[in-house]
């Protein structure tokens, strides 16, 4: 297939019908025609050799071929705008461009809104998108980061990546005040023996914290998990449950009230928090004024 052969603005309308599964829906997103998009739509049928939607009942559903093509198309999409948005200077003061960066709840309490206020300050026409950090964008980091412009991840996870740091923070133990069973140090027995909250729990889901702990022989009865660290205080206060959880977090969280923090009995590595990108956005002059941001930002966690 030659690729001068076929006609991009295709690509925008398969996107709004994979997404909407409807012709209607679809033209309202897009703002044109309902027969435009129909006319489309018997194009891209004829070009893939294949109905892409099918009706069944008062709706339709995608043919195999068409779930397939979700995700290629949207990374399509994505590609394809990052190439026709290129521009060899950057100026923040009138861009409209959107920048998109996965955090963890926790790196958003630390840095969001340092970098909020940064962008809407220096740049009041760019929007930030910031989304949720999933263990697939993780693993699949080098194909997460075609679409997403960064991440806010510590080190120990990926490799092979280009990177900015950000903050080092280190880890303390969070109790519930009338927990009678915690004296006024925990012992690596103890940790042993009461009930733990963790934030993930999966095989290539895990904090470094986690890892030190269980290197050290020490096994935790998970009795509890939640992929949020800002609830940890919330499923560890009026129980016997204990939790790891950031000393940086602990100090911006309202409501510790009923909480007692400790040190850890023994000592896991700290965090070195990182910004972390797709080489094929080193050289791009925006995403180099977003990561200053983000570094700026970075400056005053401490």
């Amino acid at each position: 297939m030659r690729l001068a052969n076929v006609d991009l603005n295709l690509l925008v309308t398969l996107q709004a019908l994979l997404r909407e599964r409807s012709v209607t829906r679809a033209a309202a997103r897009l703002g044109v025609s309902q027969p435009a998009v129909s006319a489309a739509l018997g194009r891209l049928r004829r070009h893939f050799d294949d109905e892409l939607l099918t009706r069944v009942g008062n709706s339709y559903v995608l043919t195999p071929l068409a779930a397939q093509l979700v995700e290629r198309t949207d990374l399509a999409v994505t590609n394809v705008r990052q190439v026709f948005s290129a521009q060899p200077h950057f100026d923040p003061a009138v861009s409209e461009r959107e920048f998109v960066v996965a955090m963890s709840d926790y790196s958003l309490t630390m840095l969001g809104d340092a970098l909020s206020g940064l962008v809407e300050e220096r740049a009041p026409g760019v929007r930030l998108h910031i989304q949720q950090l999933v263990s697939a964008d993780v693993n699949h980091a080098a194909e997460a980061l075609r679409t997403l412009d960064a991440m806010v991840l510590p080190h120990g996870f990926l490799r092979d990546l280009p990177c900015l740091d950000l903050y080092t923070d280190d880890w303390v133990c969070l109790v519930s005040a009338d927990n009678e069973r915690v004296g006024e140090k925990l012992t690596p027995d103890l940790l042993a023996e009461l009930s733990w909250v963790f934030t993930f729990h999966r095989p290539t889901a895990y904090t470094p914290a986690d890892w030190k702990m269980r290197a050290l022989g020490i096994e935790p009865n998970v009795r509890v998990v939640a992929e949020w660290f800002v609830a940890l205080p919330l499923l560890v206060r009026g129980t016997d449950r204990i939790a790891l959880i950031q000393r940086g977090l602990v100090d911006r969280l309202d409501g510790m009230d009923g909480l007692r923090v400790l040190e850890c009995p023994f000592e896991p590595d700290p965090l070195v928090m990182a910004l972390w990108w797709h080489p094929m956005n080193s050289h791009d002059p925006a995403h180099r004024w977003l990561r200053g941001m983000v570094a700026e930002a970075a400056e005053r966690v401490g």
